[in-house]
This record gives C-alpha cells, structure tokens and sequence, in this order.
C-alpha cells in the first residue's frame, strides 16, 4: 500500500540508525554507573526520554500528526511489549508511553526504525516535532495540504547544528487554511499557507506561547514564498539564539524577546539577519518541494455510486449512527468521503489514552475504511481521513467494538488534559482525575447536545501541556498550603480568533470543580441568544454575570 507520507530515504534510515546505536551505548554507560544522572540528562533528553514520578517516559515523534497503520501496530507493540498495555496521545501530535524500562528503550527505538519513527528531538532546547492541521489535505476549506511544508522544515531542522541548543525549546504548526485547527498562534513560530497572485507562500507569526506567560503571537511578516521560507525561519532561528535571555528559562521562549525587544526591533534584526544569508545554500528548488509534495499526493480515490443516499439511510435507521454522524465527521473535498474523527474521550475515560487493543484495532480499521492513513490531533484524538460515505455504519460498528465510537468532538466531555500529578515530575496537581469527573457530571449525551460546541482543557501545572490559556473553559491545578487548588478562566479560544482566557475568582478544591462548571455552563444557557456558542455568548456578555455564578458556590443541577 502507498501511503501518502513522506517516506525515508537512505540518508535518513542511516541517520535513525546511527543516532540509535549511540544513544545505546551512552544507556549502556548510565546502566553499568559510567554516567550519573546528571551527566545522563541531557543526552536522554535529546533522545525523547524523561524520568517521570514513577518511571522512565518515552516520547515518540509523529510528525505532523500523520502515521499509517504499520506504524500504529508498532506503537501497539510497544503498549503491550514494554508499558502496561496504553499509550497517552499530546497535545503535541506525539505519544507517550509512561512506564518504559531503560534497558528496553534502545530495543524500542530498533522497532520504531523498522517502520521510519523516532524520539529525535521530542525533549531538549531545540526545534520540536512540527505540527500541523489534522485535517491537512482533506479540508475543503484549505488552500494547499500543508504537511509538504511541515516536512520541509522537519527535514532541515532535524539535527541542525546551529540549533541544537537554544535559550529554550522551539516549537513550529503549519496550517493551510484560514480556519486555524493547529493552534498556530500559541506557538514559537506559526505558519499560515497563503498565495499572493499564484505564489504560494507563509504569512509568519512569531512570539506566541501559553505557560506561565501566555502570549498570542503576532504577524512579523505578511508573506514569505515557500522557496525562501527556511532562509526566513533560520534568520529568525539565529536572532532569537542569540538574543534570547539564557539566565532565566522562565524567560527564555522567543515570546519574551520579542515582547522585551519590542516587535518593530525584532522584525529590523530578523530581516537584518535574512539579507546577510547565503540564499543560494537555504533557498530550497523548486524541484525538491515538487518531490516531497509527490509524496503527499492526494490518493485516487474511487467514485462511490450512492454514497450520501447509503449515508442518509444509515443517519435515518439509528440515533447513535445520527448522533456519530453529526459530531465526529467533517466533509471533505470528495463528496462521496468525510474525515472521521475518533474520540479517545469516552465518559470517565483518561483523555488521549488508547490501550494495545485499540491501537491495534486503529491500525486494523485505518485499513478497512482510510486506506490505512491516520492523523492524530493536537486535541488529543485520532483522524480517519478518507472514510467513504457509503461504509460509515459499518466503520461506527466496528469502532464501539472497541469503546471508540464516543460521539462528542467538540463537546463538553471532549476535554483536553496532561498527565498531571499521576505522572509528571513538574506537576502541581491531578489534571486526570478532573477531566474524568466533569466527564462523568456531563455524561448525558442529550444534554452535552444542548450545551453545543464547549472545550474545556486542564493542565496540572503552569507549564500549561494541556492548554488551558486557550479553554473556553479552563482549568489550572497548583499547589497551595499543601492542597491541591484549581483556578478557572473562562473566554479562551485556541483557532484563528485566539484568545487567553480570563481568570474567574480565587482557586476552588477538587471537588466542587464539577459543580463550579455547572453554574457556569448554566449561566450560559440562561444568557445565550438562539444557537449562540459559549465563546460567542461570552464574547457578547463579557465576564460579569459568569463571575457572580463562579462565587455563588452552591451545589446546583443542570438545566
């Protein structure tokens, strides 16, 4: 099968390999005590390896959020080889598994090889995994798949050797349409596809970023053509490298130097920088982007005769295939086809874990159904891309077999969350539990319908993996006098109109999270006009009447 992907060559199947034999051999000198911890560290780092709480995690690299079903079986290989039988989707478009053996992890980056995945560069101060919409490619509403572009620039930020120690770590989502599902604006660098006349380029956004300073970023250049965009990000790669704060990594992100350098100066440096480079060495032929575009080459995919009759008469024969139908599909440039969104949220579920079971019934269904293609979203939930009208009740079917046909994209129990304080050394407080508890609160299917299109995202800590800047509703879990605390924002927005959100009122306990939530669901309700969203009706409203069913603490029922 020709999957539509980039696939290695002989430079880069030799280059996973020798970076694996030496990271073998330098876990080899940490086992046999030749490295101590703190030597060990940095190399492990680089190399996608973190000790958690209780044990060693790997994070494995999916570049763009595109894998193909061999892949995934290998992934499900190591759930059930090497974890305790799951792994854990990011934000990131990655996976972790969160009790990896060290001894193991060289033979797992060997399978990992056999099928053309890494851990480069999933960790450390450099450039990480590139990102990009989840839909690239099937959207009607795109103007080019931007996953050629995310892979130009993983190819030459892969090992850079000017960029392998940066102030702090660097983080790069692509998208090709104006309809903004990568989050671009909370990143390092943001890249929108665009076109001036016939020529297709990137309008770039710099400085955004969420943590304990959340920052949108801002435009720093309208348009770059795409064969002069890696001569651009490297200018803006060597202005940050070496003007970006190292004293204090809490102020190291490119974020803090534009703001501190103030955008007008950072731009004069970045295109100062740009004029000096060598473009006849960075400026990248038309012909190799015609050759990785090659590999992304939409697939022929056949006429169905009658798909959206057969589509109609499975919406009008069950609720639950009407319900699936109307949540978890986005159209797509075929008419006979529609891209599937697969739910790793089901109700008291850990959001983004999927066991050995359904990681091999994912890549046994990718098979079936999407021509063995899956994408994974920066939302935590996996993408079936090409999914022909004419065999949706049969795909919904097959995925309740294995508790994956939970119908709530976009809804209130499609939560995103970290690890939190079940795993993460970093964290302040449980994220898991939380997400599981307003899952369960919110549970009826009839009424998540009511309440419409609401993202809540819970992080565990200020570092902010699970987004919660950028939450309609959002929760932040910290320490204070040795209890667990949890502040709400309300009001963020993570598309194209991005927003931080805005705190509510002072911290609350765990347990009063669900009811908190409630109110505020409720007061929405109250206040919305016809099929206003939460975040219109926020919008419209502003904060004030949020914030008095924020402090009015009583147990409330839904409405």
């Amino acid at each position: 099968m020709e999957w539509q992907m980039y696939r290695y060559d002989e430079f880069d199947a030799t280059y996973v390999q020798e970076r694996t034999e030496q990271f073998k051999s330098q876990i080899a000198r940490r086992l046999d005590g030749s490295l101590n911890e703190e030597e060990f560290r940095p190399l492990r780092l680089r190399n996608g390896v973190y000790l958690q709480l209780h044990a060693y995690m790997l994070r494995i690299a999916i570049p763009y959020g595109t894998l193909n079903s061999a892949q995934m079986r290998v992934l499900g290989d190591i759930a059930q080889k090497y974890d305790r039988g799951y792994g854990h989707f990011t934000t990131r478009q990655n996976i972790q598994f969160n009790w990896i053996k060290l001894e193991d992890v060289g033979a797992i980056l060997d399978d990992l090889a056999k099928v053309q995945m890494h851990a480069l560069q999933t960790s450390g101060n450099c450039i990480r995994n590139v990102t990009a919409d989840h839909l690239a490619g099937v959207a009607k509403d795109e103007i080019t798949d931007p996953r050629p572009i995310a892979e130009l620039i993983r190819q030459w930020s892969t090992n850079h050797p000017e960029f392998l120690y940066l102030p702090r770590k660097f983080k790069i989502a692509v998208t090709g349409a104006a309809s903004d599902r990568a989050a671009i604006r909370a990143h390092d660098i943001g890249l929108e596809i665009v076109k001036q006349g016939d020529v297709l380029g990137a309008k770039v956004i710099a400085g955004g970023g969420l943590g304990r300073t959340p920052i949108i970023g801002k435009i720093i250049r309208e348009f770059v053509p795409i064969e002069n965009l890696l001569g651009y990000l490297e200018a803006v790669l060597r202005v940050y490298n070496a003007e970006g704060r190292r004293d204090n990594k809490y102020k190291a992100r490119i974020k803090i130097l534009l703001n501190e350098t103030g955008k007008d100066e950072l731009i004069a440096q970045i295109e100062a920088e740009y004029a000096k480079s060598n473009h006849s060495s960075i400026d990248v032929p038309t012909e190799e982007i015609a050759r990785i575009n090659e590999y992304f080459k939409a697939p022929n995919l056949p006429k169905i005769t009658n798909s959206q009759a057969e589509l109609d008469a499975a919406i009008n024969s069950s609720k639950e295939i009407a319900t699936f139908v109307e949540n978890n599909t986005f159209a797509h440039k075929n008419d006979d086809y529609l891209a599937v969104l697969v739910s790793l949220k089901p109700i008291g579920g850990i959001p983004g874990d999927a066991t050995t079971q359904q990681l091999y019934a994912l890549a046994n269904i990718a098979d079936e159904f999407s021509l063995g293609e899956l994408r994974i979203t920066h939302t935590q939930n996996v993408v079936l891309p090409n999914v022909s009208k004419d065999k949706i009740a049969a795909l919904y079917a097959r995925l309740k077999e294995h508790n994956l046909a939970t119908a709530n994209i976009g809804l209130i129990s499609d939560i995103i969350a970290c690890p939190g304080l079940d795993y993460c050394a970093l964290a302040t407080a449980r994220a898991i539990p939380i997400a599981q508890a307003i899952s369960e609160h919110f549970a009826d299917s009839n009424l998540q319908k009511d309440i419409g299109a609401l993202g809540i995202k819970i992080s565990g800590c200020i570092n902010a993996c699970g987004h919660h800047h950028i939450g309609n509703i959002g929760i932040l879990g910290l320490e204070k006098a040795g209890r667990e605390n949890y502040q709400i924002t309300i009001g963020g927005d993570a598309g194209e109109n991005m927003a931080i959100g805005e705190r509510l009122g002072p911290g609350i306990d765990a347990e009063e999270i669900p009811a908190t939530i409630e109110r505020i669901v409720n007061t929405y309700k109250k206040l919305r006009n016809d099929s206003e969203t939460f975040i219109e009706t926020y919008r419209r409203v502003g904060i004030g009447d949020f914030r008095l069913a924020y402090e009015n603490r009583e147990v409330v029922k839904c409405q």
